[in-house]
C-alpha cells in the first residue's frame, strides 16, 4: 500500500470516536480459548481487540494508520487492557509464523493474505472473519467489486478449515430484515 493509503486511514480516523465490535466477533465470544494470544489485522480503532481482550485474550492490533494505532495504544493504557497497538502495512508485513490462538479480520479483505493468515494460526486456532459482499441491498461499504467478496467466496478462501459458523444472506427473502451486505466466518485450522 502507499502512503496515500495510509494518510487516507489517517485522516479517517483522526475523527473516529470508539466502535462498537463487529457480529461476527460479538455473537461468537462462547467459541473463544479460556486464554491466548490473538491478532487483529487491519484492526482500525480495534474495537474487535477490545472485546476479545476482555474476553481472556492477549490481543495485538496492527493497521496502517499510525493514528489509529496511536488512540489504540491511548484507550489500552487508560483502560490497562491487553491490547497493543502496531502501526503496521499487514499487505507489505503479512503476519510470518503460527504464533496466534486467533485472528479476526473485519471489514478488509486482501486475497494475498489468506495464506498468512492460516500460517498465524496454532492447530485449533480460530479465524473471525467479516467483510462486505458485491450482492448487497445497500451502497454500505466500499464501491470497488474487487474490495467485496463474490457469493460463497469467504467459504472458499478459508476451505481447509473446519467451518464453524458461516452467514451470507444476499438479497434472499425480506431483504428489510436479517444480515445483509457482508459475510461472516468463523472458522479453526485443524493442523
Amino acid at each position: 500500500m502507499s502512503n496515500a493509503t495510509q494518510e487516507k486511514w489517517d485522516r479517517h480516523y483522526q475523527a473516529k470516536g470508539e466502535m462498537a465490535a463487529v457480529r461476527v466477533v460479538a455473537e461468537n465470544l462462547h467459541l473463544l480459548p479460556a486464554s491466548g494470544r490473538g491478532l487483529e489485522l487491519a484492526c482500525g480503532l480495534a474495537a474487535n481487540a477490545f472485546l476479545l481482550a476482555e474476553n481472556g485474550i492477549e490481543m495485538d492490533a496492527w493497521d496502517i494508520s499510525p493514528v489509529a494505532i496511536e488512540k489504540v495504544n491511548a484507550r489500552a493504557a487508560a483502560q490497562q487492557s491487553a491490547v497493543r497497538g502496531q502501526a503496521r502495512d499487514v499487505v507489505k508485513a503479512p503476519p510470518t509464523a503460527a504464533g496466534y490462538d486467533l485472528v479476526v479480520v473485519s471489514r478488509f479483505l486482501d486475497r494475498t493474505l489468506t495464506a498468512a493468515m492460516l500460517k498465524a494460526l496454532k492447530p485449533g486456532g480460530l479465524l473471525f472473519y467479516q467483510t462486505y459482499t458485491r450482492t448487497k441491498v445497500s451502497d454500505e461499504g466500499p464501491g470497488k467489486a474487487e474490495w467485496r467478496l463474490a457469493d460463497n467466496e469467504l467459504l472458499s478462501l478459508f476451505g481447509p478449515m473446519q467451518i464453524l459458523v458461516y452467514r451470507e444472506e444476499g438479497c434472499v427473502g425480506d431483504t428489510s430484515r436479517g444480515f445483509r451486505n457482508e459475510a461472516l466466518l468463523v472458522a479453526r485450522k485443524l493442523a
